[in-house]
């Protein structure tokens, strides 16, 4: 069952955190299995070399000494602040204040676009998959509100070849216009998912899911002083089948890099009452 050290109170009830966490990131494997979408290059490393020497040992160099190419919104976990869809140059490194964070795990398995009253811009295609509004009600009324700061969502089958799925061979879901406005609803300020993209990936660019969750008007490109600036969304995660929903003390940890989107590593920790 693991064990706690460390006790904390969420919504008037104390917990003790449940060691170890369980990491729900991709690994990036440079050079190996990886998930990919859009078709960029896969991220790649490759030994440095100057003059005589290089940076690998195995080609008889003193240290291993890599340079890494890759691209955050693609190949991989990552974490994205509100300067992904606007012209400001607003940094994931400043917009993320939080570390320790409320979450709700849930699982929902997407439906047709036929399937739904739900609507997108541009209009749904009755293939299209999608999760809508009905399905995250269903999943959430039964949750704890002081645990909405955070919703991580695992979409069904969970299948592990998400860890290195082509997302141009193998179509993702995407969020409602209503289930978007749902979960905004919620006061979360931090979304985590398991496909590439809240939105469509060829949604004529028009990330409708994106503005809605970072209150921004259709089509804007201005943050505009917005006080939601601070909310993330984490997208290409990997929850594994045998972690149960339900509530949890997430640790979103990302890489420091000053633009709008790094790669990260969410860790959740189960919680004990105490």
């Amino acid at each position: 069952m693991g064990k706690f050290s460390l006790r904390l109170e969420i919504g008037g009830k104390t917990f003790g955190v449940v060691q170890p966490g369980i990491c729900i990131a991709i690994p990036l494997n440079f050079n190996g299995p990886q998930p990919n979408t859009y078709g960029v290059a896969p991220a790649h490393a490759q030994a440095y070399a100057s003059g005589g020497w290089v940076g690998d040992t195995r080609q008889g160099g003193s240290c291993n000494f890599e340079t890494y190419t890759f691209t955050p919104h693609c190949n991989g976990t990552h974490t994205e602040c509100v300067g992904h869809i606007v012209d400001e140059r607003l940094r994931i490194h400043e917009q993320l204040q939080e570390s320790l964070i409320p979450a709700t795990l849930i699982s929902v398995t997407p439906c047709k676009g036929a399937d739904t009253a739900d609507n997108y811009d541009p209009a749904l295609n009755p293939d299209d998959l999608v999760i809508d509004r009905a399905m995250l009600e269903a999943a959430l009324k039964e949750t704890e509100t002081s645990f909405h700061e955070a919703i991580i969502i695992r979409t069904l089958p969970n299948s592990d070849d998400k860890k290195s799925r082509d997302y141009m061979q193998q179509t993702p879901s995407f969020f409602t216009i209503e289930a978007m406005q749902y979960l905004v609803s919620l006061q979360l300020r931090h979304l985590l998912v398991d496909m590439p993209s809240v939105d469509r990936l060829f949604d004529e660019g028009k990330l409708s899911a994106h503005h809605i969750f970072w209150n921004l008007p259709a089509g804007s490109h201005s943050a505009n002083n917005q006080p939601q600036q601070d909310k993330t969304i984490t997208e290409m995660i990997y929850v594994p089948t045998q972690i149960a929903d339900g509530k949890y003390l997430l640790n979103l940890q990302i890489a420091p890099f000053m633009a709008d989107a790094a790669p990260s590593r969410p860790v959740l920790y189960a919680l004990n009452p105490a």
